[in-house]
């Protein structure tokens, strides 16, 4: 796990969210680009609050940060309490701690002035904070509908904790097909009366390099794997920006 604070993020600028512009149908769901054809300076998640960048990795960086979770020493989902009981019959999937130099390559390339610029949009902020893990799923494995919000299974002991701004999660494996499960399905709540319902915004699919960020809070989440995909492990790296105040 890496969770370490940050200092302000270079180049990032105040922002203020435009209530009108919302109200006026000017925020949509999701924004799709290759990376390598990607202009930050023109995206907000304020905008756009879900972002997908294809091709974000390449194939030998994926493979670095594979022959890395060989290294890694695994816990099992059975293996944390409080994660099991919040997300039950979710399988077995596995976390690890992501290394320092692992760490230190995923934040090089996910310094965009879009992230900067969300996170820095929030007023008073104390401190920021990073975290960021290892996730490997195999055959059952799955996580079940949340929005990053409920702390259930964070202990209720200690200070309150910082608040989930962005998730992401980016894809290392090598190969995946589309029969093999996996998927990252993304929500809108929807609110008529006292009634609720969610409503898909997208399905996207663990394809090797690829990069999935998303303002929190939104639903989501990770459709279970697959009989066919046999031995084959969906490998990611997840986690969140947030902040303290």
């Amino acid at each position: 796990m890496v969770d370490f604070e940050y200092g302000p993020m270079a180049n990032s600028t105040w922002s203020v969210f435009n209530d009108h512009e919302h109200e006026k149908g000017c925020v949509r769901r999701v924004m799709k680009a290759k990376f390598s054809e990607f202009d930050s300076t023109q995206f907000s998640f304020h905008r756009d609050p879900v972002l997908v960048l294809e091709d974000f990795w390449s194939p030998q960086e994926q493979r670095m940060f594979q022959e890395a979770m060989e290294r890694s020493a695994w816990t099992s989902l059975a293996d944390l309490p409080a994660v099991s009981r919040a997300f039950p019959n979710c399988g077995n999937w596995e976390k690890a701690e992501i290394g320092r130099k692992e760490a230190g390559m995923l934040l090089h390339r996910l310094e965009l002035p879009c992230i900067a610029e969300y996170i820095e949009s929030f007023p008073v902020i104390k401190h920021r904070h990073i975290n960021f893990n290892f996730y490997s799923y195999g055959v059952g494995d799955c996580l079940s509908t949340h929005d990053d919000t409920d702390e259930a299974y964070v202990s209720s002991q200690g200070p309150r904790p910082p608040l989930r701004r962005l998730a992401l999660a980016t894809y290392v494996h090598s190969a995946w097909q589309p029969d093999w499960g996996g998927e990252l399905m993304l929500y809108d709540l929807k609110k008529q009366d006292e009634a609720q319902t969610l409503d898909v915004v997208d399905c996207i699919a663990p394809v090797p390099g690829t990069l999935a960020i998303f303002a929190v809070p939104r639903f989501h989440r990770v459709c279970r794997v697959d009989a066919l995909a046999g031995e084959h492990k969906r490998l990611s790296i997840a986690g969140w920006f947030m902040t303290e105040h």
